[in-house]
């Protein structure tokens, strides 16, 4: 029997970092159903022909080959092989990689903290996760990693360069990086346990800020912990909430599903359609917003992808959110967690996921609804110039309150420059977090992010909650 645990898992998942960003189902040991005659050959004679020529290679390797190989090796090679030539997303996974996948979803795993895809024969950096070694040495999304330990990883699958990327915490590991048109350069980084705390919280004011960096079994918990917590710090101020799904690859499906219902009361969340239609699936809301119908802004970038974008397309198809940022990854199709009894499991893709309004998102990410790129704030130094209070003979303010002695300035004073405000409104003790330096607060259990934050001002973050704002003002005055 198939057994649907109805995953969104993260790539490869394997002690390196969430990889790519699967959308996966897992099937039980058992199965109980005959092969699609459709997908069978006509000519089972040409089958056998294939399979006797799979024999004969694997033979000739065995004997002639330059090294010895074992005969599990190849096996399992030839099956990855035949698995990842299908898609991006298809694989095999042995044992111990098929451990350390089951182990990461329940939130944590060792490593450097990247999440990872091949392009091009390189793999392709999709984000670094937070709080962790490749986000402290400044690993950007886009990075090519095109060497490991002074060895190229030309010709290396996706699996082989993450295992090169494991090791003992603590111990050093040197990546070759190139980036853009600059030239290629190296990073040491220190492996360690990553953590993965996957919803962090703050007040940004009178907004509530939430950032969620993958989908774990701990995310629904967090989440109505953080909102919570912001309700209780904030009270009747509280003015909407700002969702942040920047660079994050994805997780768990059914946790996908929990973020989305938290902010809708009705409707299809997503739905899946495999090869036989008779096993599409539908996911529907349940009554109840956790945020009180309060605005919301959800942020996304190219980093967003899986489980994220299943989120953001539900949010956006129901207008419960307004979507700002750049677009997603657009990863929209479903893997199958097949596990095949002593020898670890293989990931097939089986099925496309749809948002609720039925758009397939593969290869197109969701298009935000106000497109924001991120970018650097400076201030401008202006040169003073004259105000009305300047000119010679100019009226006088009438209004007795703004007279000398009745607590307002001399109305033909000079008006002392007002310092600009933060971007966003945002105090100088309140000031937004870079992407990839949100700090979780002591305990590490608590998800409230540190009050030390990073003086870079987060230009995407700014303008949602300028936007936030703008549409709490509008929703009151039409309650007025």
């Amino acid at each position: 029997m198939k057994k649907h645990l109805n995953a969104v898992a993260i790539g490869a998942l394997m002690g390196l970092a969430f990889v790519g960003g699967h959308t996966l189902t897992f099937q039980g040991w058992a199965q109980d159903k005959a092969p699609d005659k459709a997908a069978t050959s006509n000519d089972s004679t040409d089958t056998y022909k294939q399979l006797d020529l799979f024999g004969e290679v694997f033979e000739r390797v065995r004997a002639e080959y330059v090294e010895q190989v074992s005969d599990k090796q190849l096996i399992e090679a030839a099956i990855n092989g035949m698995l990842t030539s299908l898609d991006p997303h298809s694989n095999f996974l042995n044992s111990d990689e098929f451990q350390d996948m089951q182990s990461q979803t329940r939130g944590s795993f060792g490593g450097l903290g990247i999440e990872v895809t091949m392009e091009n024969g390189v793999v392709k950096v999709v984000s670094p996760i937070d709080d962790t070694p490749a986000a402290k040495a400044g690993v950007q999304a886009g990075d090519l990693i095109i060497a490991i330990d002074g060895k190229p990883i030309v010709n290396m699958s996706l699996n082989e360069a993450v295992d090169k990327m494991r090791g003992p915490v603590g111990s050093n590991i040197v990546i070759t990086l190139r980036r853009g048109d600059q030239e290629p350069f190296d990073l040491t980084l220190a492996r360690a346990t990553i953590p993965v705390e996957s919803v962090r919280w703050r007040t940004e004011g009178d907004v509530g800020y939430i950032r969620i960096t993958s989908f774990t079994e701990r995310t629904e918990d967090g989440l109505k912990r953080g909102i919570a917590d912001i309700k209780k710090k904030l009270g009747d101020k509280l003015q909407g909430y700002v969702l942040d799904l920047r660079n994050d690859p994805g997780g768990l499906l059914d946790q996908a599903i929990a973020v989305s219902d938290a902010f809708l009361d009705k409707g299809e969340i997503v739905s899946t359609r495999s090869r036989k239609a008779d096993q599409a699936q539908r996911y529907n809301a349940t009554p109840g917003d956790l945020a009180d119908g309060l605005p919301l802004v959800v942020l996304i970038n190219g980093g967003s992808a899986s489980a994220s974008e299943i989120v953001a397309g539900a949010l956006q198809d129901h207008h419960r959110a307004v979507l700002m940022g750049t677009q997603s990854f657009g990863k929209g199709s479903v893997q199958t967690i097949i596990p095949l009894p002593g020898h670890g499991a293989m990931r097939l893709t089986t099925a496309r996921y749809y948002t609720p309004s039925g758009r397939s998102i593969q290869q197109l990410g969701i298009t935000p609804d106000i497109e924001v790129q991120q970018a650097r704030i400076e201030e401008i130094a202006q040169m003073r110039g004259y105000r009305e209070a300047d000119l010679k003979g100019a009226l006088n303010n009438d209004n007795k309150q703004n007279l000398p002695g009745q607590g307002g300035a001399d109305q033909n004073a000079t008006p002392a420059p007002t310092p600009a405000p933060a971007p966003g409104g945002s105090s100088s003790t309140d000031k937004p977090a870079t992407p990839g330096q949100d700090k979780a607060a002591s305990p590490p259990t608590d998800g409230a992010a540190d009050a030390n934050k990073p003086a870079d001002v987060d230009y995407q973050l700014s303008r949602a909650l300028d936007l936030l704002r703008g549409l709490a003002l509008f929703q009151k005055g039409q309650a007025g």
